[in-house]
This record gives structure tokens, C-alpha cells and sequence, in this order.
């Protein structure tokens, strides 16, 4: 049938796939998140950690909804909401709320290890949704490179030790950021980069305001101009202007490869959390950060690399 049959219907996307831009919009929205552990652990000093959680999605949401409202953006259709639902549970909901307690007992570079998990595992949920296929090369190399900024990360924060309750809801703040970027990033090739973050804002709005009030009536708020500032970063910034450039380069793609950014993330995060929190930053992280940002290059490379079809005899 042809494209211009009424009996098929052709779904265009927003935003065009397999482009070089996708990387570096995927480090933009690495950069803007890399500040994201510093600063909830700057603001859990005197806010509590479910009004953080909520309300900077909240925040994230009115900025949303007067985006979606000027631009006049169309609503999803059909079962593009049950994957936003997806998307709001992921990175709206869980990756925020449980980060958030986390990070009220531990410190900002122990916190770090959860964002040296994110890469592999965004890759698994991009190969398992977005049947993307890349070499075990590929595969190995990111392992590496995981593996070794879970371990500078680990040197830094003083071990692991025993898993402790933050570290498990570390863990479960991995898995749901990254079930919520890979479905966002095939979501935002349909709804565009940041139409796709703002609908899971508005559609998860309901529930996070709810919180938010829970939240206040228990604890009022009150904290530092200092810690109101790392709070307007985590709602303006960390919620809604980072996920503008970091949809862009998963919808871009290919997502796996694109998620190995991230594995600069913890370096950066570490980095910021020696310079404004005054946590030690030793040779043994500058040189583990190096290690990480290497494995992330061959990594990129290996992907890049299509495997080679042997020759045919004429």
C-alpha cells in the first residue's frame, strides 16, 4: 500500500533518529544533571525529603503547563498516554521521591553510585524496548566502564559496607529512571523532547501535589535562601529544562549509545560535591573519573562501529 492510502496510517516523527547531534544534546542534559545529587543533598538540610520530591515536580509542572499552553501543543493520543504514564512513574515519581530520601542519610558522593548504575542500565531497557541491538563488545566495554565508576564512587563515599536501606532505595531510583528515559526517548520521536517531559509533568501533577501538601502539613518548610536556591534547581532545572536536551539525544539515538554519557555523570556530581559541599576529592577520584569519561569513549566508538558483513564471492 502506499503511504498516502486511507487504509494505513503513517506516524512521522518529531524528531529525526540516528543523528551525530544526539550525543551532544545527551552530555547537555548529562551536565544539567550532574548537579542534581549535590544539590538534594544541599536542600534535605532543611527541607524534608518527600517536599523535595514532590515539590519540584510540581514546580516542574506549572512551567510545564504554560508551555504546553502557549505553544499549543495537541494532546497524545491513545496509548501515547498509558507510556507517558510510564514515563511519569519512572522519572516524575520514582527516580525524584527515593533519591530524595536517600540522600537525607547519605552523603552527595556516596549518592553518586546510583548515577554510575544509570548507564547500563538505561542501555537494558533501551535494548528491551526499543529492540536496539549492540555488539557484546559493546556490551563489555560498558560494563568496564561501569564497574569503574562504581568503584571510584565507592572509594569515595568510604565503601558500600553492608546494603544499607538508602543503598536499596538507590537501587530501585536506577531502575525506575531508567525504564522512564528509555520509554521517553522513543515517546519524544512521536511528541517531541520536551512535550514529552511536559505531559509526564502535567499527568503525574495530580498525585505529586497531593504529596506536596501531605508534605507540608506534616513538616512546614523552612530553610536558607541557600537551600531554597538548590530546591528552585532541582524543580526548574534537574526536572524540566535537563530533560529537554537528554529526550532530545535518547529520541536521537541510539539510545544505548547515547546513554553512556551518563557515565560522566558521576564524576561530575563528585566533583561539584568537593567543590560546594566541601566533600574530599582525592587523586584517586580525579584518576577514576578518567578511567570512566575513557570506557564512556570506546563505549561510543564500538557502537558507532557497524559490524563488518564478510565478503561475497562474486
Amino acid at each position: 500500500m502506499r503511504d498516502n492510502s486511507s487504509a494505513t496510517t503513517l506516524i512521522r516523527p518529531v524528531i529525526s533518529p540516528r543523528q551525530p547531534t544526539g550525543l551532544w544534546w545527551g552530555l547537555i542534559g548529562v551536565a544539567a544533571f550532574s548537579f542534581t545529587v549535590p544539590f538534594t543533598r544541599v536542600a534535605v538540610a532543611g527541607l524534608s525529603p518527600l517536599f523535595i520530591g514532590s515539590g519540584r515536580a510540581v514546580v516542574a509542572a506549572v512551567l510545564a503547563a504554560f508551555a504546553l499552553a502557549l505553544t499549543r501543543q495537541r494532546l497524545p493520543r491513545g496509548m501515547q498516554w498509558a507510556r507517558l504514564a510510564v514515563v511519569a512513574a519512572g522519572v516524575v515519581v520514582g527516580f525524584p521521591l527515593l533519591t530524595s530520601f536517600a540522600l537525607a542519610t547519605t552523603p552527595a558522593s556516596h549518592g553518586a553510585v546510583v548515577i554510575a548504575l544509570l548507564p547500563a542500565a538505561t542501555a537494558t531497557a533501551a535494548v528491551l524496548r526499543g529492540r536496539e541491538r549492540p555488539p557484546l563488545a559493546f556490551w563489555l566495554i560498558a560494563g568496564v566502564g561501569a564497574l569503574a565508576a562504581i568503584v571510584f564512587a565507592s572509594m569515595q563515599s568510604g565503601g558500600l559496607g553492608q546494603l544499607h536501606w538508602a543503598d536499596v532505595l538507590l537501587l530501585g531510583a536506577v531502575v525506575a529512571a531508567a525504564i522512564g528515559y528509555a520509554e521517553g526517548g522513543l515517546l519524544a520521536r512521536e511528541l517531541g523532547a520536551w512535550q514529552t517531559v511536559s505531559w509526564a509533568l502535567v499527568l503525574a501533577s495530580p498525585l505529586m501535589v497531593f504529596l506536596g501538601a501531605l508534605s507540608v502539613a506534616q513538616q512546614p518548610p523552612s530553610a536558607t535562601p541557600v537551600q531554597w536556591l538548590a530546591f528552585a534547581y532541582l524543580g526548574v532545572v534537574s526536572m524540566f529544562l535537563g530533560f529537554f536536551a537528554w529526550y532530545r539525544g535518547l529520541a536521537i539515538g541510539p539510545m544505548a549509545q547515547v546513554s553512556q554519557v551518563q557515565l560522566i555523570q558521576p564524576v561530575l556530581s563528585i566533583c561539584w560535591a568537593g567543590l560546594l559541599l566541601g566533600e574530599s576529592l582525592t587523586w584517586t577520584t580525579i584518576i577514576g573519573g578518567l578511567a570512566v569519561i575513557l570506557c564512556a569513549g570506546i563505549a561510543i566508538r564500538e557502537r558507532l562501529n557497524p559490524p563488518r558483513r564478510p565478503a561475497q564471492n562474486p
